[in-house]
């Protein structure tokens, strides 16, 4: 039994779920922040424990930011009474919400967020068929948000599930269609190649734009945010398929959504712009020092926060598709769009061979 590659590999799982927590906790407050300075409020500042007072300028600085508010949601979550009503079906409804985080944690599982550390890739598990993976895992989301909308047994999170069953089901397949293009220029499905192919002939954005304007819509419509929020919907459906949830069972619902935000900047990073890579610094100077895989990853993180900003800033600006725009959108212009994008990419590819 390889000892080192099974401590190694629970360490990674331990610091990559660790970062992500911690990313979705701060991600809350910064959709909060940014919210109100697009809306010229202040967003929270007075959130502190009782030991920031103690410490000057630091921990006043650090309230009026609002860096201890994830902390007090978190605690808030945990102590909130869990009120299940009494009509709903237990098992699912229990089941639902652990459903609808573990895909995203899984597909977190395969992302390169650097080339190595001496001889430990910076990658949980560095598949051969990544891509494969991450859309086999993506498409189990779904089933956390229907099993949600089923158990309540309640019309409006019933509406929310049917909803989000059909929005996110089509949404894929322009997704998946919109990645072949990127599989047929690097001729990989190992993401960690797909990086090493950008770091020798430039981000695959270049390469192909459509590829990605179709992954980044999609990637809206399938984390269930504005301008395609229509299984939540609080003006129409209460609160979707959420409605009948409380304390850390809602929360779950939260941390799912972010963390597939995360996931989607990771994957749109990965695929479209170089991962760990800057145009003037490819993986000729593959990370064999602490320092350097530190490196890397801050660029990695970067990179994925100006998505995660970008999904933000979306929310507080569009307004939300209706329904049949929405799947118009989907069926009608993203579908034969990525169709024409792999026949136009592989009759080039053709053409240069």
């Amino acid at each position: 039994m390889d000892w080192n590659f099974i401590i190694f590999s629970v360490v990674k799982v331990a610091v990559v779920i660790g970062a992500v927590l911690t990313m979705v906790a701060y991600a809350v407050l910064a959709e909060r922040k940014i919210s109100a300075w697009i809306q010229d409020r202040v967003g929270p500042n007075r959130c502190a424990p009782p030991f920031a007072r103690y410490i000057p300028f630091v921990g006043t600085f650090l309230t009026r930011i609002g860096f201890f508010q994830p902390m007090a949601d978190g605690l808030k979550a945990f102590l909130k009474e869990d009120f299940m009503p009494a009509g709903v079906r237990k098992v699912y409804f229990w089941l639902a919400p652990a459903l609808a985080i573990i895909p995203a944690m899984l597909v977190v599982a395969v992302i390169p967020f650097g080339s190595q550390i001496g001889a430990q890739k910076m990658v949980i598990a560095d598949l051969n068929v990544g891509i494969l993976y991450t859309f086999g895992i993506v498409s189990l989301g779904v089933y956390g948000i229907v099993l949600a909308g089923y158990a309540a047994n309640s019309k409006y999170p019933f509406l929310g599930g049917i909803r989000s069953s059909a929005q996110m089901i089509s949404y894929e397949i322009s997704m998946g269609m919109s990645v072949i293009p990127v599989l047929l220029i690097a001729g990989n499905l190992n993401l960690s190649r797909i990086i090493g192919w950008q770091a020798d002939h430039g981000w695959m954005v270049i390469y192909a734009p459509v590829s990605f304007v179709i992954f980044l819509i999609a990637a809206f419509a399938e984390t269930n945010r504005l301008p395609f929020d229509l299984p939540e919907a609080e003006t129409e459906l209460v609160g979707g398929y959420h409605t009948e949830y409380s304390s850390m069972k809602f929360a779950l619902f939260f941390l799912a959504e972010y963390s597939n935000m995360i996931a989607s900047s990771g994957m749109m990073v990965t695929l479209f712009f170089g991962g760990w890579t800057l145009p003037f610094w490819g993986l000729d100077h593959a990370a064999t020092s602490l320092g350097m895989g530190l490196v890397q990853i801050f660029v990695f993180l970067a990179k994925m926060l100006l998505f995660m900003v970008l999904f933000i800033w979306v929310r507080w600006m569009f307004p939300r598709f209706r329904y049949d725009q929405l799947m118009d959108l989907g069926w009608r212009r993203f579908v034969p769009l990525a169709l024409v994008n792999i026949l136009v990419t592989a009759v080039i590819l053709w053409m240069k061979s």
